[in-house]
């Protein structure tokens, strides 16, 4: 591909916005690159990318920021001028495609919206890169089969982006419940939310069709976190959601809660919202129990132990220890810390928590 088809597509598409946004700013050249590391392109520019991974990328060891993806040629310039990104390396949603023609980039780590994220996530696949798919992977378990399906066929890696799952502290929760550290786990409770408010109309987290609501957003925390924590297959969920804001919320649960039933008993209560700040892990064992408070922040996530053991934080930046990470495993041909069949799990579980609210709080088995 040419260096500059992408550019010439986007402005096509995207009309003069581009073209008048980029008045003033010199030509990117390409810089030089690190051959041993892999070239990811970020999908979708918002806060996320433009907050934690894009900072992120610039402290991982085995992979570097090298393109983007979006809808918004206002932002291009920016991320050019700041990343020293080409404009070969420049493309629209509906260009992606096109990024099958591009020895640059290896990898497309897909930060949309939820509601797209299959979209983009076997665009990318078919283009013959490895997809890093942000949480949640999508929207019900049909669309991340299909994800799943397009990775495979395409011989590319599929990772879901569950930092907490490359976090040292809750690696140690997970370790106790599979070693069995402090006994056969009894009882998990956690949660995870903000006291905030999204008082844009046009927010994705408002949009239902965009998997906005507090469930979707960051209710896969104590779903996946009750999951790790016991090291087990649930068999049963209970649940419910509400919106106490409803002139922002009528699409979309403000709050929800669930009860996830294991094997042998095992029983985990977790809660999510956008209207309380909620972050812990409790897990209790036959002998012992261990607690992370906070235990999904981006930073300081840290907890104690029935034993004395202190779970101190890390220190290291969450999102360059998960992209180093899955990078390896793409290096080495090794299976992902986290892949498909992970974010495939707990939407299952979101879609259940779902079914049961709408059944008046029935039991959804599994």
């Amino acid at each position: 591909m040419p260096d500059d088809m992408s550019r010439r597509t986007f402005l096509k598409q995207a009309g003069s916005v581009l073209a008048a946004s980029t008045v003033g700013f010199p030509s990117v050249l390409l810089p030089n690159r690190d051959e041993k590391k892999l070239g990811v392109a970020l999908c979708g520019l918002g806060s996320y990318a433009g907050g934690q991974l894009a900072p992120g990328l610039q402290r991982t060891e085995h992979c570097e920021l090298r393109g983007i993806v979006t809808g918004s040629p206002e932002k291009i310039p920016r991320w050019q001028q700041r990343y020293d990104i080409p404009d070969s390396n420049v493309y629209s949603y509906e260009t992606l495609p096109d990024i099958a023609n591009n020895d640059d980039l290896d990898v497309v780590y897909i930060v949309t919206p939820t509601g797209v994220h299959a979209r983009d996530a076997i665009k990318a696949a078919e283009a013959g890169k490895h997809v890093w798919c942000e949480k949640p992977m999508a929207m019900d378990v049909e669309e991340c089969q299909a994800v799943i399906d397009a990775a495979e066929a395409n011989g590319v890696q599929l990772t879901v982006g569950y930092r907490l799952q490359h976090e040292p502290n809750n690696r140690s929760v997970m370790r106790y419940a599979a070693e069995e550290t402090y006994g056969a786990v009894q009882e998990v409770k956690t949660g995870a939310g903000y006291n905030g408010a999204h008082p844009d109309p046009d927010d994705w987290r408002r949009d239902a069709g965009l998997g906005g609501g507090a469930l979707y957003d960051m209710g896969v925390y104590p779903i996946n976190a009750a999951r790790y924590a016991t090291s087990m297959k649930p068999v049963a969920v209970t649940g419910r959601t509400w919106s106490e804001r409803e002139e922002m919320y009528s699409e979309v649960p403000e709050f929800a809660e669930f009860t996830l039933e294991f094997p042998g008993g095992v029983i985990a209560k977790g809660e999510t919202s956008f209207g309380t700040s909620t972050n812990y892990l409790d897990v209790t064992y036959a002998d012992g129990w261990c607690r992370l408070r906070p235990f999904q922040s981006y930073s300081g996530v840290q907890g104690r132990t029935s034993d004395g053991i202190r779970l101190r934080p890390s220190g290291r930046d969450q999102q360059a220890r998960q992209m180093d990470h899955d990078a390896r495993a793409i290096r080495n041909g090794d299976p992902p810390l986290v892949p498909g069949e992970e974010g495939r799990a707990d939407i299952r579980i979101v879609r259940a928590i779902m079914e049961s609210d709408r059944k008046g709080g029935a039991r959804i088995e599994f």
